[in-house]
């Protein structure tokens, strides 16, 4: 809607993962390398974890187009609340596995016949779970037993658990030592710095055909830092509803007003910040109410 307005090719703040807008800080770098770095050398067990918002679905396409792009073989299950056999016709699924049924014993005979194949072919096979967190124990031993894939040359099947940091202690209840044990590389995600966020936005709308943007001033964007805590996802859900605002208001720059009320109409958790003198930068009339701590609505 307000693209033209504002002169952008493309709408700067999707909420869509999209590998295009990547903003490569140090974290999401080294997430990347290491997630390519463990598929290429056949680690095994991969974890990446990071809070919602932090842009692991992200890393995960950008990893997808990787894969594509050298031709390598991978399954993708972006569901994870799944029974044992569901996951096992996922899998057949995703990796377009040639069985005659969808029994686990007939999928592990087409996967392991894919892996052999492709092993011969110098290749690996990846295996990406989204959302790991929400797995069950059962799934989870199932995925462990699927590690046990290996040659002289190292693991046939490249396994990548994506999740909310609760991966992380799923994965140390004492019942998944075995499984924790095989885990040799873990990734972490987390939120954007201050002068991060101020990157960040300026490479989207860099991206989207406005470089060196006036549209949002540099302490509205610290404000922006600030009122989301540096979340991706949270940034591009603000400036996405500001550049609206603007529009509407025929406006050319964001203003701290505008901050407010999208804050307020995103419940956001923020406290009212004051101004110099200590006066509330709200009307008259809400100053008569109490601060209020607006909550953000569950992922």
């Amino acid at each position: 809607m307000y693209k033209a307005y504002f002169g952008f090719s493309e709408a700067p703040f999707n909420l869509s993962p999209d590998p295009e807008f990547l903003y490569r800080s140090p974290t999401h770098e080294e997430a990347l390398a290491n997630l390519i770095y463990g598929v290429r050398s056949r680690k095994g067990f991969i974890v990446l974890t990071g809070e919602v918002g932090t842009g692991k679905t992200t890393m995960l396409e950008c990893l997808r187009d990787y894969l594509d792009a050298h031709h390598i073989e991978f399954a993708f299950i972006f569901n994870s609340r799944l029974t044992p056999s569901q996951f096992f016709e996922m899998v057949a699924y995703d990796f377009s596995l040639q069985v005659d049924g969808k029994s686990k014993t007939d999928v592990l005979i087409g996967l392991n016949n894919l892996l052999l194949e492709q092993a011969e072919r110098g290749r690996t096979c990846v295996l990406i779970v989204d959302e790991a967190h929400n797995l069950e124990s059962d799934v989870l031993e199932e995925i462990r037993l699927l590690g046990n894939m290996e040659n002289r040359g190292g693991k046939l099947l490249q396994i990548i658990l994506a999740g909310q940091p609760e991966l992380d202690r799923k994965l140390d209840a004492p019942n998944l030592r075995p499984f924790k044990q095989r885990i040799v590389l873990r990734c972490m995600l987390n939120p954007l710095s201050e002068d991060e966020t101020v990157e960040y936005v300026e490479a989207r709308m860099a991206r989207a055909g406005v470089p060196n943007q006036h549209i949002f001033p540099r302490e509205l964007l610290r404000e922006i830092h600030v009122r989301t805590h540096g979340i991706p996802r949270l940034i591009n859900a603000v400036c996405d509803n500001l550049l609206l605002t603007a529009f509407a208001m025929v406006q050319k720059t964001a203003s701290l007003e505008m901050l407010d009320e999208v804050s307020r109409d995103l419940r956001l958790d923020w406290a009212a910040h004051r101004d110099r003198r200590g006066r509330s930068r709200f009307s008259p009339e809400e100053e008569q109410l109490p601060e209020t701590s607006f909550l953000l609505p569950g992922d």
